[in-house]
């Protein structure tokens, strides 16, 4: 007679899919670990081999903050006088420009930042958006959600490149993850992700559809009050400045592409990477646009389940914008961690677990891979949802 599994002595009970997922987003987050670890003894993270600190992405918030905070915030537009300070940032020259392209409503993070010394400046930046961006996955699907947020591939390259990636993850998860239950601080989330404005353009489309009224009315209250305050603590000139350099920034990096298109994980970036005109490459993203924007209102509208239409939500955010880089792909765990909900409840189809480790795959080899793969990746998770929409669909019709 066979023994049942949990009466033998110190027996693990079987792997659920729960179980794996937490297993598997633990090992990944272990490895970046030793990773990082292993890119600051080399002098490659936070400081370098001198023990100087390294000037990446982070370096234009301290270098904009200290300028907020001398009375002259709108001179972190202007990219010489940005430059200047960047250099006093973090006390020595380097060959490169990280310019400053947020509204002035982020000034106001930039000048608490600067206040610190610039390596305390950019750990306290990445824990605390990293511990806001785990409770936004906490909340959508519990203990869970912190594996799959720590172990997402995209969480490494944001840590690497100092970047915001887990701040914008963190309110698009937070705009979703509240919407059902609690629509007012669901909007406080859309409100404050008008630092990053690209990342929204979906939003209000799927909010009126879904007759999202208070949610709606509260993000602008956020967004309109954060804009006054910007106003008079830094006054009109950082809004002129803001408004002046904003088409410039577009045309160095979507236009001349100095920041290389190759970087760009977006339909713009793919066009322009292979060869492609600034014409062509703006047609192909206005169309793909276009029609992510009619599927995801059309779901929205539809019977679909929420967890649906979150993840559709959160991936198409990605693909409506020509401006995203591969820490901005952050985000993507948020629909991943939709998508995971629904089928932990309905069970996994085997599209999905290749899907989601291809996925995976891709994110993670991108410093190897000079093309669109985080593009790639969204496109998957993208048609994984759109299988599962279809496959609710024609459930509904036999039923």
């Amino acid at each position: 007679m066979a023994l049942a599994h949990d009466s033998l002595p110190g027996a693990v009970p079987p792997f659920s899919p729960a179980r794996t997922i937490r297993l598997i987003g633990l090992t990944l987050a272990l490895g970046y670990l030793i990773v990082l670890g292993g890119t600051l003894l080399k002098g490659d993270f936070l400081l370098d081999q001198e023990h100087r600190p390294i000037a990446n992405d982070f370096v234009n918030v301290v270098a904009a903050g200290r300028l907020a905070l001398d009375g002259n915030a709108a001179a972190a537009y202007d990219w010489p006088t940005h430059k200047q300070a960047e250099v006093r940032a973090i006390g020595h020259d380097f060959p490169d420009y990280y310019g400053w392209h947020y509204p002035p409503t982020f000034l106001f993070v930039a000048a608490a930042l600067a206040t610190l010394p610039f390596v305390a400046a950019a750990i306290v930046s990445l824990l605390a958006t990293l511990a806001a961006y785990v409770a936004a996955m906490d909340g959508i699907l519990g203990r869970t959600g912190i594996f799959v947020a720590l172990g997402f591939p995209a969480a490494l390259w944001n840590m690497t490149a100092g970047q915001n990636g887990f701040l914008t993850a963190a309110l698009i998860g937070g705009t979703l993850g509240l919407l059902e239950r609690q629509p007012a601080l669901a909007g406080i989330c859309l409100g404050l992700l008008t630092y990053k404005p690209q990342f929204g353009l979906l939003f209000p489309l799927v909010l009126i559809a879904d007759r999202c009224w208070l949610t709606i009315a509260v993000a602008a209250a956020v967004a309109g009050t954060l804009a006054a305050l910007s106003w008079l603590t830094f006054g009109t000139e950082s809004w002129i400045a803001f408004a002046h350099w904003l088409p410039i920034t577009g045309r160095e990096i979507l236009g001349e592409g100095h920041a290389d298109f190759g970087r760009l994980q977006s339909l713009f970036g793919l066009v322009r990477a292979y060869g492609g005109s600034e014409p062509l490459a703006w047609s192909v993203q206005v169309v793909a646009s276009v029609a992510i924007a009619v599927a995801v209102v059309w779901l929205w509208r539809s019977r679909a389940p929420f967890d649906l239409k979150a993840a559709a939500l959160a991936a198409g955010t990605l693909v409506v914008t020509p401006y995203v880089y591969m820490y901005d792909l952050v985000v993507l765990a948020v629909a991943v961690a939709f998508l995971i909900r629904f089928a932990l409840e309905r069970g996994f189809l085997a599209s999905e677990i290749f899907g989601l480790a291809a996925t995976g795959a891709l994110i993670l080899i991108f410093p190897y891979v000079k093309t669109q793969v985080g593009l790639g990746a969204v496109l998957i998770v993208l048609a994984l949802i759109a299988q599962r929409a279809c496959c609710v669909a024609t459930e509904s019709a036999s039923h």
